[in-house]
């Protein structure tokens, strides 16, 4: 039996042309291709029932703009790379097309179960004003003219610090390798049920990343936003959407009850992709360094 597939693609990747030409066509051999369409397009995706898997051909930025919409559609996930670091497809190129014929059959899926964070943003009234889900991330981001902003943080209702400076980041264990770590928090491995809770260049010295259970909420109030005439501070959603925050609003963080599958390559490790692709804790190379003056 033939696995119905959602084909979502960014043709702006070097390689976009020429991996599309390849994957599609072990699609159309051994599966079967029911909607291909790129990753900021709202039309043309099938109806859950009448497809089987999606597949999302290009960097992280693709996988979850796909992911996204594979949360409506309640089917896993198969990321194939043709972006510069790939930490979150299942397969490269080259593998994916080996491996097609049994990818997509009917034979069983190696996939991974991630949960989601749910987001709820309400203003000072109280009143519901925008919510999503975040696979990476939810930052709250200063925004121009980039003046240093004030929240509140609490957690299950207890009172937290407040922190003076340019954001905060609430991730996933996925997205901890994503802008928490060049924010300096730590990586969680996939499945540790946490969220880690990072500052962006706080105004102490002592505030400093946490990781708490998945069980808890979040809170984060704005006490003081900044304001300009098009943008200001921002929730911006996995790097893909963004919401205006005023000061008064108050985002509530939380673990979704959804979860979605990511396909992976049964032969590649987590431990191989954090080395292989992330360097984590590599030695310096001194040789290894072209440099540009």
């Amino acid at each position: 039996m033939k696995r119905r597939v959602a084909l979502i693609t960014n043709r702006k990747k070097p390689r976009a042309a020429e991996a599309l030409a390849l994957v599609r066509g072990q699609i159309e051999s051994y599966g079967e291709l029911v909607a291909q369409l790129q990753t900021g397009e709202q039309n043309g995706l099938p109806d859950p029932g009448e497809v089987d898997l999606v597949i999302a051909l290009g960097g992280d930025g693709t996988i979850l703009a796909a992911a996204h919409k594979c949360l409506a559609l309640r089917v896993p996930l198969l990321g194939v790379n043709t972006g510069k670091v790939g930490f979150m497809a299942g397969y490269e190129l080259d593998r994916f097309c080996d491996a097609a014929p049994r990818l997509l059959g009917d034979a069983p899926l190696n996939i991974q179960q991630v949960t989601p964070l749910h987001g709820i943003v309400r203003n000072e009234h109280g009143t519901p004003i925008f919510s999503s889900f975040a696979l990476n991330e939810f930052v709250v981001s200063a925004g121009p003219p980039f003046r240093m902003i004030t929240l509140d943080i609490s957690v299950d209702e207890q009172v937290g610090p407040r922190v003076s400076g340019d954001g905060i980041i609430v991730s996933t264990p996925l997205g901890s390798t994503a802008y928490n770590v060049s924010a300096g928090g730590p990586i969680v491995a996939p499945g540790v049920n946490a969220m880690t809770v990072t500052p962006i260049a706080a105004h102490s010295l002592s505030f400093r990343p946490i990781v708490i259970p998945s069980s808890s909420e979040v809170a984060v109030r704005v006490c003081s936003a900044n304001t300009s005439e098009n943008s200001g501070t921002t929730l911006i959603i996995d790097g893909q959407f963004d919401q205006r925050l005023g000061s008064g609003d108050v985002l509530r963080v939380t673990a979704a009850k959804e979860q979605i599958g990511f396909v992976l390559d049964e032969r590649v490790s987590y431990w191989k992709t954090l080395l292989g692709k992330m360097h984590w804790a590599s030695e310096p190379n001194a040789q290894g360094i072209k440099r540009r003056f």
